[in-house]
């Protein structure tokens, strides 16, 4: 077993489109990125944990890196579905042009990206994410002047369940009975038993959080985190600072909203020696002046925190209009925080082409 040999060689059906091709935007924006980019690179930190197709029987697999940029695709071009990427794939000429699949070769089947998936660790994409920004960094880009920390709601794949049933739910999945169909099969889909409740804003949610990190220079997303939505936004600062850090230079400062207000943030960032800029709270949040106002000061600074602060923002506006962010994709956390980070590389790429460009 190996992996399949993709046929680089133009045919005549290429050759007759070659014409075309030089017209098609689509083209032209994804040879932006390839320019940008080194993809030898990141195919190596693929073979590193990707193990499939290093075994000496079987069939051929398809390369890592086909797959990687497939969900790629996936991102850019707001794809909802497994199956719906697959016939696109075989129906776009650009598509196979940047997979560096001929016309007469077709598109990986849904089930095969199904299992990558499945197979690729959420570590192996912390590390492509990290390799493909400090590819930015060697290019002048400087990733470190500070950097913005939100987190939004994500509502569940699943139909929403109360508390009781929800708890009755989890204690059956971890019965024998719970991990079988009707018909003694092992379930191959299951509702999601991770998420849980949250109010905001007096309205009910049930589903996830995602935190996520923003150079405020450059606007990439350094770090993306997901968690149930009951969390505390709070708790998630530090985890997003550590996974933000990418150079050896430190981050100079950190700007946050109201939620992240308190004395832990404080501390940790005095203790890594980094520049609060959290939003001061009002009235009754402000432990420690109960009922008081903000100073003029305070206000000032709010507001100069919040024409920063705001690239964050930007990004989970774009990822909801555009990928649908909103809501989750599968009922799995770890699937999730997978599909955060192929959002996150698909989103960096994009936007390192176009600053690049620009430069």
């Amino acid at each position: 077993m190996g992996y399949k040999q993709m046929d680089n060689n133009f045919t005549f059906t290429d050759l007759s489109l070659f014409n075309s091709m030089e017209h098609n935007r689509s083209i032209k924006r994804m040879e932006k990125i390839n320019a940008i980019i080194n993809w030898p690179r990141i195919e190596s930190l693929l073979l590193k944990h990707y193990t499939v197709g290093k075994c000496a029987e079987g069939a051929d697999a398809y390369p890592p890196l086909l797959l990687l940029k497939c969900f790629l695709i996936q991102q850019w071009f707001h794809i909802d579905s497994d199956p719906e990427l697959e016939t696109q794939i075989n129906d776009r000429i650009s598509f196979k042009k940047f997979l560096g699949l001929s016309f007469d070769q077709p598109s990986p089947d849904h089930s095969t990206f199904s299992r990558f998936r499945n197979r690729l660790s959420k570590k192996a994409m912390s590390e492509i994410n990290h390799e493909v920004l400090m590819q930015f960094t060697s290019k002048g880009l400087t990733i470190n002047k500070g950097i913005a920390i939100d987190a939004r709601l994500v509502q569940s794949a699943s139909h929403p369940l109360s508390t009781e049933k929800l708890e009755e739910a989890k204690a059956k999945s971890e019965t024998p009975q719970g991990k079988v169909d009707k018909n003694g099969k092992s379930l191959k889909f299951s509702r999601d038993l991770e998420s849980d409740w949250t109010v905001k804003n007096d309205a009910a949610h049930f589903g996830w959080k995602e935190h996520a990190s923003v150079d405020i220079k450059q606007g990439f997303v350094l770090s993306t985190v997901m968690s149930a939505a009951s969390h505390h936004d709070s708790l998630y600062l530090p985890l997003c600072v550590a996974g933000s850090c990418h150079t050896k230079e430190p981050i100079k400062k950190v700007y946050a909203d109201k939620g992240y207000f308190g004395k832990p943030n404080r501390d940790f960032l005095a203790l890594n020696k980094i520049e609060d800029g959290i939003m001061h709270p009002e009235g009754h949040k402000r432990k420690a002046t109960k009922g008081t106002s903000l100073t003029e000061y305070e206000i000032a600074r709010n507001k100069a925190i919040s024409k920063v602060r705001y690239i964050v923002e930007q990004y989970f506006g774009l990822s909801h209009l555009y990928n649908k962010a909103y809501r989750a994709r599968f009922p799995k956390l770890i699937k999730n925080a997978l599909d955060a980070l192929f959002r996150q590389m698909a989103f960096n790429l994009f936007r390192a082409s176009k600053i690049l460009k620009t430069a």
